[in-house]
């Protein structure tokens, strides 16, 4: 294999290097914010790598030549990160386009589902309160629509999930308690809109039905899986509300997102 002109090799060492660089300290500012998590300890790992791929190319490239087996592998190893990288750049392209499409004026919709993320000493984690705020607008816009909190018990807690996101719309937003129906047994998405649909059923209301726009709520990266699920189950007309993502915290809810999506579809959820 011909190597790379000197140009070309010159520019990919100031890039893998800055974009390194770049990534290795927003990971590891938000490590040391408690972070620590997938979305961090990998991308950390990954811009690790460019660095010393940026600075050391040479040496590299010297010590992997002398092995044709290492060689190879080696490429192969770059081959594989770089259909990677184009599959994860469909994902946020899809990822983006999904977003803005929550960001256009809502229809009447039939029913408001919001998503769990979270609890902390009985209160809505950052992410949670979000996606709760998010979903203020529209409840007021249409009273007469039922809201569905949907999160279950988790490891230790005594309440469910649901019911402290309705205490928090109730109490942030003077929501009326007797609009909300919490489903508190659900420990994932695809559970929160499975044993959402019971209740949706009982207020007469049918996933199945194309004129029945049911309204999604749920952090911006989060849009596109959960769309996804909701489809697979029978919805018919999910309409995805979004709650932002922190600039701080963007970029590495994507990268785990994306590989949550590629578990989803791995486990048949859509």
């Amino acid at each position: 294999m011909r190597p790379m002109p000197k140009i070309l090799l010159k520019v990919t060492r100031i890039v893998l290097t800055v974009a390194g660089a770049i990534i290795m300290v927003d990971c590891a500012v938000l490590m040391a914010m408690g972070k620590i998590n997938f979305g961090t300890v990998v991308p950390f790992l990954l811009g690790t790598v460019f660095v010393a791929h940026g600075l050391y190319w040479q040496k590299i490239s010297q010590f992997v030549n002398k092995k044709r087996g290492l060689k190879w592998s080696w490429y192969g190893l770059w081959g594989g990160f770089s259909l990677w990288l184009l599959s994860f750049g469909l994902f946020v392209n899809a990822l983006q386009q999904q977003i803005a499409l929550s960001r256009q004026p809502l229809p009447d919709v039939a029913a408001i589902i919001i998503l769990g993320a979270g609890t902390i000493n009985g209160k809505p984690t950052p992410t949670l309160a979000k996606r709760l705020d998010a979903a203020v607008p529209l409840i007021n816009a249409q009273p007469q629509v039922p809201i569905i909190t949907s999160g279950g018990i988790g490891l230790g807690r005594s309440r469910s999930e649901a019911d402290i996101m309705a205490s928090y719309l109730n109490e942030e937003h003077s929501v009326a308690l007797e609009r909300i129906f919490e489903e508190g047994k659900s420990t994932s998405t695809e559970e929160n809109l499975i044993y959402s649909q019971p209740i949706l059923k009982d207020q007469g209301i049918a996933i199945t039905d194309p004129n029945t726009p049911i309204a999604i709520v749920t952090s911006d990266f989060h849009t596109v899986r959960s769309a996804a699920i909701a489809r697979h189950q029978g919805y018919q007309q999910p309409i995805m509300v979004a709650s932002p993502t922190p600039l701080s915290t963007r970029y590495n809810s994507w990268f785990r997102e994306y590989f949550a999506f590629v578990s989803g579809w791995i486990l048949g959820e859509y």
